[in-house]
């Protein structure tokens, strides 16, 4: 009989990351933190300030408000919004054990992630469902885990997973930062009792019972990144909306650069891209950041897709350039998906779209990220160079807790 999936995934995540994988998650720590910057304005952040006296719990309600949150492609799925949250909850530890618990909790939750199919994605949010499994591995790196533990935690975190789509169809609902939440506490319980003697279901998710079975119809493997981690696979977002708009947002910007961007806009995607995001009349913030209408017509209005681009007043603004774009599916595009997010505006096609691995942004953006997004929710410049020095070199773990804790107030 086989080894369990979760225990194989449990004995790959004991080994010590290396200084790369460190360099690497500083990068996607302050990227979060430009998301919890950004939303400091929201009904999210008040509902946070009323329920948690902790940064890093309020901080959790933040980081996937302006759908701005890092990504992974295969896996479908936002990890930052979890995973910080979890590696920065543990007052008493040094930067360099909370991001190994980040880098591990990545990997935990893309590496489950990915062996999930579309008919998961169509039903479950997975940010929520694989949440609980990054979760645990990061709190139980904080913790000291050993293997069997791991397992354990993986497992008990893995039988409560849980997170329907349905809110998508019920506008202004908090249900999207709810499902972070409770990941969070979820995956962060499961690694706390088993430390203390909960054992867990090894085999839960090829059981006869387990997730594989209640959730997909055909499940694949787990991700692996060989002798390294699937942090360095994950995407970093630089427009203000879901990200199956992403490839759209930027083609209509090379067209633009070059001059050709001219209405009526044919917007060719994915079906997926489609499915969430084709929204002709967006009356909210966050239905115009799933919709390819507004977006294209931000793009088409000299914009670039910063936060204030899909307000209330942008989409009244903008809604005379929405009416002249059109969205359809290309077989082609949705067959490359999602190991590729690609669109075709007006002829212009692109295969992989800024952020992506093929096509990665650097130090400089995310800074630029952090600096817009901190401007967005009324933080200072001189917080925002502090947030940019604590995230990408500084070993002050209370410094970065107190931070956060004034971001949250």
């Amino acid at each position: 009989m086989s080894e369990p999936h979760l225990a194989r995934l449990a004995a790959s995540l004991a080994r010590p990351p290396a200084k790369s994988e460190r360099k690497r998650a500083r990068l996607h720590l302050l990227d979060w933190l430009a998301c919890v910057a950004g939303a400091r304005g929201s009904e999210a952040a008040r509902v946070a300030k009323a329920i948690s006296g902790s940064g890093w719990e309020r901080a959790t309600y933040l980081g996937n408000v302006l759908e701005m949150d890092d990504v992974h492609r295969t896996a479908l799925l936002h990890p930052g919004p979890v995973i910080w949250p979890v590696a920065l909850s543990l007052p008493d530890t040094d930067m360099t054990a909370r991001l190994d618990a980040a880098v591990r909790g990545y990997e935990a939750m893309i590496a489950i992630g990915a062996a999930f199919d579309a008919h998961h994605y169509a039903h479950w949010h997975p940010t929520a469902t694989m949440g609980v499994f990054g979760s645990a591995a990061a709190f139980g790196s904080l913790i000291a885990l050993d293997a069997g533990q791991y397992a354990s935690a993986l497992g008990n975190a893995g039988s409560v997973a849980g997170g329907l789509w349905h809110m998508r169809h019920d506008s202004g609902v908090l249900t999207k930062q709810w499902h972070i939440v409770h990941a969070v506490r979820t995956g962060r319980d499961a690694a706390l009792h088993a430390k203390h003697g909960a054992t867990g279901p090894q085999a839960l998710l090829e059981g006869p019972q387990g997730l594989f079975a209640a959730m997909t119809k055909e499940p694949g493997d787990l991700a692996s990144a060989g002798s390294g981690w699937l942090i360095e696979a994950v995407s970093l977002k630089p427009f203000a909306a879901c990200r199956h708009a992403h490839p759209a947002i930027d083609a209509a910007r090379e067209l633009r650069k070059a001059g050709k961007l001219e209405a009526p806009f044919l917007v060719e995607t994915f079906k997926d891209a489609l499915t969430f995001c084709d929204r002709p009349d967006p009356q909210t913030e966050l239905e115009a950041k799933f919709s390819l209408q507004h977006a294209v017509a931000v793009i088409a209005d000299g914009r670039d897709a910063e936060p204030e681009d899909f307000s209330p007043e942008a989409i009244t603004e903008l809604a005379d350039l929405r009416a002249q774009v059109s969205v359809v599916e290309d077989p082609a595009i949705t067959a490359r998906y999602p190991a590729h997010f690609g669109a075709r505006v007006n002829g212009l096609e692109l295969i992989d779209t800024l952020g992506d691995p093929e096509r990665p942004v650097g130090e400089d953006a995310i800074i630029a990220k952090l600096h817009s997004l901190a401007r967005w929710g009324g933080v200072s410049g001189n917080d925002a160079d502090r947030a940019v020095s604590l995230a990408l070199e500084g070993d002050d773990p209370q410094a970065l807790d107190a931070l956060i804790k004034e971001w949250t107030r």
